[in-house]
């Protein structure tokens, strides 16, 4: 059974730290603050999409889906959002996060995280959440299906088998064409994955605590 220690974070908000990887689930340096650089306006915001469908590899304290769904309500656009995880929180170690606090949202949280497993559910008008409780190296994905892809596994040193070159293909077919896929990581060895199977990869300006991240595009001419 894994344990969690919860920490805060340099911009107020929450981690959990799981002794048993020696590895934290959001950035020391702010957990929304590294949520927000990366997967929403490096991800979300920088799609040309219309429709927001996004795919995320692991949902972990279903931070992104959060900042996600309380984005496309402000902006009344439609998400349909996946995840896939396969050691989900308990309701219980998510309720102890203080991201509805700081966020300003007092039940969309508890929403998201008492929505059933393996199944697409209604959270409100403008977000539909399908969480997949899988192993991510063995899923199988549709083609041209998603807009947006928040690669969010834990660290290539801490869970080496997420970070394989055929799971990049993988996620780079699932794409429409102009999708975007975006990951906190920086490492030479990703980026050579990435760009491998087609992406188009830059280098950007990494949250607090990181000098880079990287995001690909699926792009064809």
């Amino acid at each position: 059974m894994q344990s969690f220690i919860l920490q805060l974070t340099e911009d107020g908000s929450h981690t959990f730290f799981l002794p048993e990887m020696d590895e934290h689930y959001h950035s020391t340096h702010g957990a929304i603050q590294e949520s927000n650089h990366v997967f929403l306006n490096a991800g979300l915001f920088a799609s040309p999409l219309d429709r927001w469908q996004i795919f995320e590899v692991g949902f972990g304290t279903g931070l992104n889906a959060l900042l996600t769904a309380l984005a496309a309500t402000k902006q009344q656009r439609v998400c349909d959002y996946m995840a896939v995880e396969l050691f989900p929180l308990s309701l219980e170690d998510a309720l102890c996060l203080n991201y509805p606090e700081l966020l300003g949202d007092t039940s969309l949280f508890q929403k998201l995280h008492e929505a059933p497993w393996n199944e697409r559910v209604k959270i409100n008008d403008y977000f539909y959440l399908h969480k997949i409780h899988a192993d991510f190296t063995e899923m199988k994905l549709s083609e041209n299906q998603f807009s947006v892809i928040y690669f969010d596994a834990f660290a290539p040193n801490k869970q080496e088998n997420m970070w394989q070159v055929g799971l990049f293909d993988i996620l780079f077919r699932s794409l429409k064409n102009e999708g975007i896929l975006v990951t906190y990581s920086a490492k030479g060895a990703v980026r050579r994955m990435m760009q491998q199977v087609g992406f188009h990869v830059e280098r950007l300006l990494g949250p607090p605590g990181k000098q880079e991240m990287l995001r690909g595009r699926k792009s064809f001419v």
